[in-house]
């Protein structure tokens, strides 16, 4: 017979201080460590038992947090992500923009496996951007992507019939054939994106040379240490480069790292995650249901999907 994992948590669901890193001295200053991880959304993710969190919401939180905090002197964003939709990027960008203007505090965006698409979008709103030699990086540009179904409800026997309001009301429906109008109609809007997109990346980094701003935006992936060479890194290293490299710019040599957190979750060092535990045991049963990458709205997406 299956069981559950009951745990009990408190009844506040405020983010809680952890350290992760601890700092010098009796009262140090500190390093808030903030993630960027998983597809970035504006929607709640999570499923059965397992606390949901709005990625977005949590994330201008946790800055929110760290900029009313006097003793938190710079903030490193732990970046573990393939992007996301267009307008949960744009508006995390925007989030670190009005923290720097508002606190003066440096920004440090640290990427790990990926840091691709709208992660990156996000990433170029930091002071710098440090990647491990093998971070995959890049991805600059826009996806919209649609199904064709016709031919296979042909085959069932089925049809669909729209009653609309006007005649582009089901534009990109998979339901129907895309038309010529209705397919230059959306890449107009890809193209609108995409040049925002690249008008983000040119405005932070500085990449002159013709040639190499068509390369780092014709969205192709690189490696960390390519990245550095490109221009779109500003040198390779780890986590704990990028917190000494925080440090550094604060004028805070000896201060902690923290991290926020719900009651729920783990978070005992600067690589934990903050999921629910897995059980252990062979006799429980994993209610864990995440949002799958594979099924994500439609809409528009700064994100890189090999």
């Amino acid at each position: 017979m299956p069981s559950f994992l009951v745990t009990p948590v408190s009844g506040t669901y405020e983010l809680h201080e952890e350290v992760v890193q601890p700092g010098k001295g009796l009262f140090p200053d500190k390093i808030a460590l903030i993630p960027v991880e998983g597809m970035l959304l504006d929607a709640r993710s999570g499923g059965l038992l397992q606390a949901q969190e709005n990625p977005m919401s949590l994330f201008i939180e946790e800055l929110d947090q760290a900029a009313a905090d006097p003793s938190v002197k710079a903030v490193v964003l732990r970046v573990n992500s393939p992007g996301g939709s267009v307008t949960t990027s744009d508006t995390m960008y925007d989030a670190i923009l009005r923290f720097k203007d508002k606190t003066h505090k440096p920004v440090i965006a640290s990427a790990q496996e990926v840091d691709a698409s709208g992660a990156y979008y996000v990433s170029c709103g930091a002071d710098k951007i440090v990647a491990s030699p093998t971070s995959v990086v890049g991805s600059i540009g826009v996806i919209f992507e649609t199904f064709d179904f016709v031919g296979t409800m042909q085959m069932l026997g089925v049809q669909s019939d729209a009653i609309k309001s006007a005649e582009l009301k089901d534009m990109g429906s998979p339901f129907k054939h895309m038309t010529p109008h209705e397919r230059a109609l959306m890449q107009e809007m890809v193209n609108e994106y995409y040049a925002r997109f690249k008008s983000v990346v040119f405005s932070h980094r500085s990449i002159k040379d013709a040639d190499t701003q068509t390369l780092v935006t014709d969205g192709q992936v690189f490696s960390g240490e390519k990245a550095v060479d490109l221009g779109l890194v500003d040198e390779t290293g780890r986590l704990d480069d990028a917190l000494d490299m925080a440090r550094q710019m604060s004028g805070s040599p000896d201060a902690e790292a923290v991290m926020y957190k719900r009651p729920y979750g783990y978070t005992g060092s600067i690589y934990a995650d903050t999921s629910v535990p897995t059980p252990s045991s062979s006799s429980q049963m994993n209610l864990q249901l995440p949002l799958a990458q594979e099924m994500v709205p439609s809409g528009f997406y700064y994100l890189w999907r090999p």
